[in-house]
């Protein structure tokens, strides 16, 4: 299994960069007793967007997954930062390492108050709600004030997936795992979570993206290169 990447270009891009922020090594995932893929290694560096690619059925969601400690791995270890994801505290790696997807679940209530409701989360308390942050983001996307009033129930799977973004880059993480999170919005709303993304990425260099998706000319929009998955035989 290979990234894409020769040898000589990992080696040329990580003596312009600080260490990795995540390396996995050795990587394996089973489902059913098959292995869906297995021996897989790469690096996230600093302010990388890297598209995650493959046949249906290679595994991209499922590794996504496992990278934000949600799914099992049978082989191999993940790192973040140099330590392995097992040895961290897991609240705290996963208020760094974000897992989006495109059917977010959303608390009842208005749109505020589903970003707010995040900070009474244990790990979270010595964070404090900045709704100036927020209304950057909404200029941005071209939504009014007002959205924040608005609840829940009554906005579209567009909106909804605007509110999931909004409460996830509020905790400033460092790494966003993006899986399909536009594939079934418009290409308007789709537009603007690609801008919302960048914005994100500006504010802190550092912080970088995987990002899946089977619309290939997003990918060439959003990512700088390749994680290629090829399923496991």
């Amino acid at each position: 299994m290979s990234d894409g990447l020769s040898k000589n270009s990992i080696t040329n891009s990580k003596s312009l960069t600080n260490a990795p922020i995540l390396s996995v090594q050795g990587l394996g995932r089973k489902i059913q007793n098959q292995w869906l893929w297995q021996n897989l290694n790469f690096e996230l560096l600093p302010g990388e967007r890297v598209a995650v690619v493959g046949a249906s059925g290679s595994g991209k969601s499922q590794l996504l997954r496992a990278i934000a400690s949600l799914d099992p791995i049978q082989a191999g270890y993940i790192f973040f930062q140099g330590k392995p994801i097992d040895s961290c505290y897991t609240p705290h790696y996963r208020s760094q390492v974000i897992y989006l997807h495109q059917r977010p679940a959303l608390w009842e209530g208005t749109v505020e108050d589903n970003l707010q409701q995040i900070y009474r989360l244990a790990i979270h308390r010595q964070q404090v709600y900045t709704r100036k942050v927020i209304l950057n983001y909404l200029q941005l996307l071209h939504k009014p004030a007002d959205f924040l009033q608005r609840s829940v129930s009554v906005i579209s799977g567009g909106e909804a997936q605007i509110v999931a973004f909004l409460r996830a880059l509020q905790l400033s993480p460092l790494v966003l795992l993006l899986d399909e999170p536009t594939a079934s919005l418009d290409t308007a709303t789709a537009n603007c979570l690609e801008t919302l993304v960048a914005a994100w990425q500006q504010e802190e260099p550092q912080r970088a993206y995987l990002w899946t998706s089977h619309d290939s000319a997003q990918l060439q929009r959003i990512t700088n290169r390749q994680i290629n998955l090829k399923i496991y035989e």
